[in-house]
């Protein structure tokens, strides 16, 4: 009860937060059958579920991503509202757990749930979830209207959302902004065109996946030096693999205005 009405007054006074649903990379962390220092930790922030971001603002209340865990990371932090989904890209570890939408369709009386993905998405999501889209559903299944994200700025309910190219090795992956805030996850190049839409951030959160270097995702010391460049007020870390180090310990390499996004952390702008 009580962090209800924190969330609520905070809510009120900045206008749009931010919850990290999950900040992990597609295994989760602790991988299963790790032993590692990581795997091994007690520490909650060292626990991370697939990567996936809340936003509600005055005018919306969307999910960027429902990974696996989506069930579970709706029931961890209370989501009671669900205006529309916006999908990066098609791995499952960001589409798997889009069935579970079904549960906002309920209470909405049946309302469809506003969708927005590139066609290549569509089509993953059209195959994987097939008896989502058949001409003849089985009762109960999930309620989708799907919208297709092109170039330009779109709106929701009155909200400016702005799509941000970028890839994931060869593979385009989506990025988006709303207002002063911008989220990246799952690539590891980006053009210097799309860049000029992450300038004059107050947060951005970037996929930093370990300290060695990836075919797919930035690296550690690739992001640093991406915000570098961008120069946003403040960064978090996400999709972040056990093989990064323990949260405790990297929080203590990193910049003053760079931080290890967790599992749970809200942020108000």
């Amino acid at each position: 009860m009580y962090r209800g009405i924190t969330k609520d007054l905070q809510f009120r006074q900045l206008g749009m937060q931010v919850t990290i649903l999950g900040s992990g990379t597609s295994q989760g962390v602790p991988v299963i059958a790790c032993n590692c220092k990581v795997c091994s930790s007690i520490d909650p922030k060292d626990q991370r579920t697939r990567c996936s971001i809340y936003v509600e603002t005055d005018k919306t209340k969307l999910v960027v991503d429902t990974g696996p865990d989506f069930r579970e990371q709706m029931l961890r932090e209370r989501i009671q509202d669900l205006d529309a989904v916006l999908f990066t890209h098609e791995h499952k570890d960001h589409v798997a757990g889009l069935d579970d939408i079904r549960a906002f369709n309920f209470k909405s009386g049946g309302k469809e749930m506003e969708v927005y993905a590139t066609p290549r998405v569509q089509e993953a999501l059209q195959r994987e979830f097939s008896y989502v889209f058949a001409t003849k559903k089985y009762p109960g299944v999930p309620k989708i209207h799907l919208n297709t994200l092109y170039d330009e700025p779109f709106h929701l309910n009155g909200e400016k959302v702005t799509s941000i190219d970028a890839l994931h090795y060869k593979l385009p992956v989506k990025g988006f902004k709303i207002k002063s805030f911008a989220y990246l996850t799952d690539a590891n190049f980006i053009e210097e065109d799309e860049k000029e839409k992450l300038k004059d951030l107050d947060v951005l959160v970037l996929n930093a996946l370990r300290k060695k270097k990836h075919i797919s995702h930035f690296n550690l010391e690739e992001a640093l030096a991406l915000i570098a460049e961008l120069k946003p007020k403040q960064t978090y870390l996400t999709h972040i693999s056990h093989l990064m180090g323990k949260h405790s310990e990297v929080e203590q390499e990193l910049p003053s205005n760079v931080a290890l996004a967790y599992d749970g952390l809200q942020i108000n702008l």
